[in-house]
């Protein structure tokens, strides 16, 4: 018994060189195909958060507004920030950010800041007219912002 096992692992051979590099050839060829989709996918969940992250400031913005009867002049990214604490307005290279927040007396404009893309969506309300606009470093649509300069 123990002498039919010993010839039997003897007698077993391993994969071939060649083998081993097909396979690590076909591994290759599908993390090429893999890593820029999953690339993509990021920039779009980056540009997610970025938009979310506007929405959450124009409710804020509205909230200033009804707190001082209808009058937008106090929006600020500060003012945004000290009503709701969960808007971040520290410049980030990892995460967005409100950039940038100015209010008048019969409106507001705020723009968050995806990153790492630095794609940026911005809410603008004129006088009731509410306008969604991104734009992208490159002007070129990427992510989530399908037409730079247009809407989302």
């Amino acid at each position: 018994m123990l002498h039919r096992l010993r010839q039997r692992l003897s007698s077993e051979s391993g994969f071939t060189l060649i083998e081993l590099l097909v396979v690590i050839l076909i591994i290759g060829i599908l993390a090429a195909i893999a890593i820029p989709s999953f690339l993509n996918q990021k920039s779009k969940a980056s540009d997610a958060s970025a938009k979310e992250l506007a929405r959450t400031a124009q409710t804020t913005a509205e909230t200033i507004s009804t707190d001082n009867g209808g009058d937008y002049t106090s929006v600020t990214t500060t003012k945004l920030n000290e009503v709701e604490k969960s808007i971040p307005i520290a410049v980030s290279t990892t995460n967005a950010y409100l950039s940038a927040a100015k209010g008048t007396t019969t409106g507001y404009e705020v723009t968050a800041t995806a990153e790492p893309s630095g794609d940026t969506f911005t809410i603008k309300n004129e006088a009731g007219t509410v306008t969604h606009v991104c734009e992208t470093p490159t002007k070129k649509a990427a992510g989530g912002c399908p037409t730079p300069g247009g809407t989302w």
